[in-house]
Protein backbone atom coordinates (compact mmCIF):
# COMPACT_ATOMS: atom_id res chain seq x y z
CA UNK A 1 0.00 0.00 0.00
CA UNK A 2 1.33 3.38 -0.95
CA UNK A 3 0.66 6.05 1.44
CA UNK A 4 -0.87 9.61 0.70
CA UNK A 5 2.27 11.71 1.77
CA UNK A 6 2.32 14.09 3.83
CA UNK A 7 -0.90 13.44 6.16
CA UNK A 8 0.17 12.52 9.71
CA UNK A 9 -0.94 8.81 10.76
CA UNK A 10 -2.96 8.14 13.15
CA UNK A 11 -5.90 11.25 12.64
CA UNK A 12 -7.70 11.60 15.98
CA UNK A 13 -10.84 9.42 15.47
CA UNK A 14 -13.47 10.36 13.47
CA UNK A 15 -16.83 10.53 15.04
CA UNK A 16 -19.95 10.74 13.02
CA UNK A 17 -23.81 10.15 14.48
CA UNK A 18 -23.01 6.80 14.57
CA UNK A 19 -19.77 5.46 14.13
CA UNK A 20 -16.47 6.27 15.16
CA UNK A 21 -13.50 5.43 12.09
CA UNK A 22 -9.89 5.18 13.89
CA UNK A 23 -6.91 3.21 12.92
CA UNK A 24 -7.03 -0.61 13.40
CA UNK A 25 -6.18 -2.14 17.38
CA UNK A 26 -5.16 -5.76 18.42
CA UNK A 27 -8.95 -5.99 19.71
CA UNK A 28 -9.78 -6.11 15.47
CA UNK A 29 -8.56 -9.05 14.58
CA UNK A 30 -11.23 -11.35 15.26
CA UNK A 31 -14.00 -8.74 13.05
CA UNK A 32 -10.91 -8.58 10.11
CA UNK A 33 -11.21 -11.93 10.27
CA UNK A 34 -14.30 -12.97 9.43
CA UNK A 35 -14.61 -9.76 7.00
CA UNK A 36 -11.76 -11.34 4.67
CA UNK A 37 -13.41 -15.08 5.97
CA UNK A 38 -16.70 -14.19 4.53
CA UNK A 39 -18.19 -15.70 1.47
CA UNK A 40 -20.46 -12.85 1.05
CA UNK A 41 -18.11 -9.86 1.36
CA UNK A 42 -15.53 -12.08 -0.76
CA UNK A 43 -17.82 -12.53 -3.42
CA UNK A 44 -16.78 -9.58 -5.73
CA UNK A 45 -13.20 -9.47 -4.18
CA UNK A 46 -11.59 -12.73 -5.63
CA UNK A 47 -13.24 -14.90 -3.42
CA UNK A 48 -13.09 -15.33 0.76
CA UNK A 49 -9.99 -16.25 2.00
CA UNK A 50 -9.33 -20.13 4.17
CA UNK A 51 -10.27 -18.57 8.00
CA UNK A 52 -7.23 -21.47 9.17
CA UNK A 53 -4.83 -19.61 6.85
CA UNK A 54 -5.85 -16.06 8.27
CA UNK A 55 -5.61 -17.41 12.00
CA UNK A 56 -2.48 -18.25 10.94
CA UNK A 57 -0.99 -15.19 9.04
CA UNK A 58 -3.06 -12.30 10.47
CA UNK A 59 -0.57 -10.73 13.66
CA UNK A 60 -2.24 -10.04 16.99
CA UNK A 61 -1.22 -6.63 16.53
CA UNK A 62 -2.08 -4.45 13.90
CA UNK A 63 0.04 -3.11 11.35
CA UNK A 64 0.20 0.98 11.41
CA UNK A 65 -0.54 1.26 7.62
CA UNK A 66 -1.90 4.51 6.73
CA UNK A 67 -4.94 5.16 5.38
CA UNK A 68 -6.82 1.89 7.27
CA UNK A 69 -9.68 3.02 9.43
CA UNK A 70 -11.30 0.97 11.25
CA UNK A 71 -15.76 1.39 11.35
CA UNK A 72 -16.33 0.95 14.88
CA UNK A 73 -20.10 0.63 15.60
CA UNK A 74 -20.20 0.75 19.68
CA UNK A 75 -17.04 -0.20 20.37
CA UNK A 76 -17.14 -3.27 17.83
CA UNK A 77 -15.22 -3.18 14.28
CA UNK A 78 -17.95 -3.71 11.90
CA UNK A 79 -15.66 -2.82 8.46
CA UNK A 80 -12.70 -0.88 7.15
CA UNK A 81 -12.51 2.20 5.18
CA UNK A 82 -9.31 2.29 2.94
CA UNK A 83 -7.55 5.42 1.37
CA UNK A 84 -4.32 5.06 -0.49
CA UNK A 85 -2.63 5.95 -3.64
CA UNK A 86 -3.78 3.76 -7.13
CA UNK A 87 -1.33 1.87 -7.87
CA UNK A 88 -0.96 -1.97 -9.35
CA UNK A 89 -0.64 -4.36 -12.44
CA UNK A 90 -4.88 -3.47 -13.05
CA UNK A 91 -4.67 0.24 -12.34
CA UNK A 92 -5.96 2.22 -15.07
CA UNK A 93 -3.35 4.82 -16.04
CA UNK A 94 -6.20 7.24 -15.58
CA UNK A 95 -5.82 6.51 -11.72
CA UNK A 96 -2.81 5.59 -11.00
CA UNK A 97 -1.69 7.85 -8.33
CA UNK A 98 -4.99 9.46 -7.62
CA UNK A 99 -6.10 8.89 -3.66
CA UNK A 100 -8.84 5.38 -3.82
CA UNK A 101 -11.07 5.11 -1.33
CA UNK A 102 -11.87 1.24 -0.52
CA UNK A 103 -14.50 -0.71 1.81
CA UNK A 104 -15.47 -3.96 2.76
CA UNK A 105 -18.40 -4.22 5.74
CA UNK A 106 -19.53 -6.79 7.33
CA UNK A 107 -22.61 -8.72 6.48
CA UNK A 108 -24.48 -7.89 9.35
CA UNK A 109 -23.98 -4.61 9.00
CA UNK A 110 -25.01 -3.62 5.40
CA UNK A 111 -28.21 -2.49 4.95
CA UNK A 112 -27.43 0.31 7.58
CA UNK A 113 -26.51 2.99 5.91
CA UNK A 114 -23.09 2.40 7.67
CA UNK A 115 -20.88 1.83 4.56
CA UNK A 116 -22.43 5.68 3.42
CA UNK A 117 -22.00 7.43 6.76
CA UNK A 118 -18.40 5.56 7.32
CA UNK A 119 -16.60 6.67 3.85
CA UNK A 120 -18.71 10.04 3.86
CA UNK A 121 -16.49 11.20 6.81
CA UNK A 122 -13.62 9.49 5.39
CA UNK A 123 -13.89 11.51 2.06
CA UNK A 124 -14.63 14.95 4.49
CA UNK A 125 -11.25 14.09 6.40
CA UNK A 126 -9.08 13.80 3.11
CA UNK A 127 -10.37 17.36 1.58
CA UNK A 128 -9.69 18.81 5.10
CA UNK A 129 -6.22 17.03 4.63
CA UNK A 130 -5.30 17.27 1.87
CA UNK A 131 -7.87 20.14 -0.53
CA UNK A 132 -8.43 19.51 -4.15
CA UNK A 133 -7.31 15.86 -4.30
CA UNK A 134 -9.75 13.81 -6.43
CA UNK A 135 -10.25 10.30 -5.40
CA UNK A 136 -11.04 7.70 -7.26
CA UNK A 137 -12.42 3.97 -6.83
CA UNK A 138 -13.22 0.61 -8.11
CA UNK A 139 -15.46 -2.26 -8.31
CA UNK A 140 -16.99 -4.94 -10.45
CA UNK A 141 -19.95 -3.70 -12.54
CA UNK A 142 -21.81 -6.66 -11.43
CA UNK A 143 -21.71 -5.41 -7.60
CA UNK A 144 -25.06 -3.22 -7.34
CA UNK A 145 -24.32 -2.75 -3.42
CA UNK A 146 -21.10 -0.90 -4.61
CA UNK A 147 -22.58 0.64 -7.65
CA UNK A 148 -25.24 2.54 -5.65
CA UNK A 149 -22.98 3.32 -2.96
CA UNK A 150 -20.13 4.94 -5.27
CA UNK A 151 -23.13 7.02 -6.77
CA UNK A 152 -24.14 8.27 -3.51
CA UNK A 153 -20.80 9.36 -2.54
CA UNK A 154 -20.89 11.44 -6.19
CA UNK A 155 -18.35 9.27 -8.16
CA UNK A 156 -19.23 9.16 -11.75
CA UNK A 157 -18.18 6.50 -14.25
CA UNK A 158 -14.77 7.41 -15.77
CA UNK A 159 -14.24 4.03 -17.33
CA UNK A 160 -15.06 0.11 -17.59
CA UNK A 161 -12.11 -2.07 -17.92
CA UNK A 162 -11.99 -5.79 -17.62
CA UNK A 163 -9.50 -6.76 -14.34
CA UNK A 164 -9.26 -9.98 -12.19
CA UNK A 165 -11.64 -12.10 -14.99
CA UNK A 166 -14.74 -9.43 -14.28
CA UNK A 167 -15.63 -6.06 -15.76
CA UNK A 168 -14.43 -3.29 -13.48
CA UNK A 169 -16.10 0.45 -12.78
CA UNK A 170 -13.91 3.27 -12.73
CA UNK A 171 -15.62 5.85 -10.47
CA UNK A 172 -13.82 10.01 -10.08
CA UNK A 173 -15.27 11.77 -7.63
CA UNK A 174 -14.21 16.00 -8.24
CA UNK A 175 -12.42 17.19 -5.27
CA UNK A 176 -14.83 18.63 -2.70
CA UNK A 177 -15.04 20.78 0.26
CA UNK A 178 -14.46 19.53 3.42
CA UNK A 179 -18.04 19.21 4.94
CA UNK A 180 -17.50 19.83 8.62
Amino acid sequence: MTDLGPVAWPPAPIRTDRLVLRAPEARDRAAFIELLASPEVGTYLGGPRPRDELEREMPAGPERRPGIFTADLDGAAIGQVILRRAAGDHTPAAAAGKAELGYQFLPQAWGFGYATEACTAALDWLAGELPGEPVVLFTQTANARSMRLAAKLGFTEAERFEAYGAEQWLGRRPPVAPSG
